[in-house]
């Protein structure tokens, strides 16, 4: 993403999970403020069945594979794998609201991740508008309830969107949306429909991606490589789960390695104002699916047309 050479980083903080949530918020805040950093916070709103992921085994190529290779059984706590099979959903939002509206409180953006993101992650490609409705409107409606206000940003559950999310997110007048992988801001086009939520898209790879990869590493090369990585102005995902959790020690090394290379801190809410102070300039690309390296299944980024 192109900024004119600045080298900066928009770090989209995905809170997935209920424990992820609950144990991981409270790290990152006291993490971003001893390096004063304001990140952009996006909140899964509804029940934790992430038990259920574990069938992606048989449905996504890959799945299995990116598990054992990223470590993930041990970073995720064994109840987080039993929610909403072996033991009941949690319902995040409604357990943890007080927590999460704290993240406001400290002056992070905050907007929505999902309901159920499970669901949404497996489905939002091939939903239709009214299904997507319920979902996206019971997270948005959570978010007000917590924050007393209507959220102006949303960012999709494993980067999946489709014709009908789209459609409905387009009711919601937000600021502007984080659903797709690699590029610059763009207007998405899908299905022969141009909509006008500015979608700004994840750049570089996530840690569930690279962790312990060929070429990568799990420390010092993890690092140098993401250091490497940051050419402009760089969207990068981390997982309350992953980043604030089990591998937070390594987090930390690679803020303090971006510091010193001069590299500087925006959220996703800088980087749309800045987008849209010229709108003649945004392009409108189609929306693609795609596989990533060391990530199962496909994930929505785009094309020119």
């Amino acid at each position: 993403m192109s900024d004119g050479g600045a080298r900066r980083i928009a770090l989209k903080v995905d809170c997935d999970t209920y424990l992820g949530t609950r144990d991981g918020l409270p790290n990152l805040l006291r993490l971003f403020d001893r390096h004063k950093i304001r990140a952009s916070f996006f909140f899964t709103l509804g029940p934790d069945r992430s038990g259920r992921a574990i069938f992606r085994v048989f449905t996504r190529k890959g799945f299995l594979r990116k598990m054992l290779r990223s470590g993930a059984a041990s970073m995720y706590p064994k109840r987080t794998m039993m929610y909403g099979t072996l033991l009941p959903a949690p319902m995040i939002g409604a357990k943890l609201g007080a927590l999460i509206r704290s993240v406001g409180d400290a002056g992070h953006e905050v907007g929505v991740h999902g309901w159920d993101h499970i669901r949404w992650h497996d489905r939002a490609a091939r939903m239709r508008a009214d299904e997507a409705e319920r979902d996206y409107g019971a997270a948005h409606a959570e978010f007000a309830r917590i924050f007393g206000r209507r959220a102006l940003a949303s960012a999709a559950p494993g980067w999946q969107a489709g014709v009908g999310t789209l459609f409905v997110q387009d009711e919601y007048a937000l600021d502007y949306a984080s659903n797709t992988r690699l590029g610059a801001p763009f207007h998405p086009t899908a299905g022969g429909i141009t909509f006008h939520t500015l979608e700004i898209p994840t750049t570089l790879p996530t840690w569930d991606e690279t962790y312990n990869a060929d070429g990568w590493g799990a420390g010092a090369e993890l690092i140098a490589r993401y250091r490497a990585a940051v050419q402009g102005t760089e969207v990068h995902s981390i997982h309350t789960e992953v980043e604030a959790t089990a591998l937070m020690p390594l987090f930390e090394q690679q803020l303090e390695a971006w510091r010193a290379d001069g590299v500087g801190f925006v959220t996703l809410e800088e980087i749309a104002r800045e987008v849209k102070a010229a709108p003649g300039e945004i392009p409108v690309r189609r929306l693609v699916p795609i596989e990533l390296p060391g990530r199962a299944g496909t994930v929505t980024s785009s094309v020119a047309l």
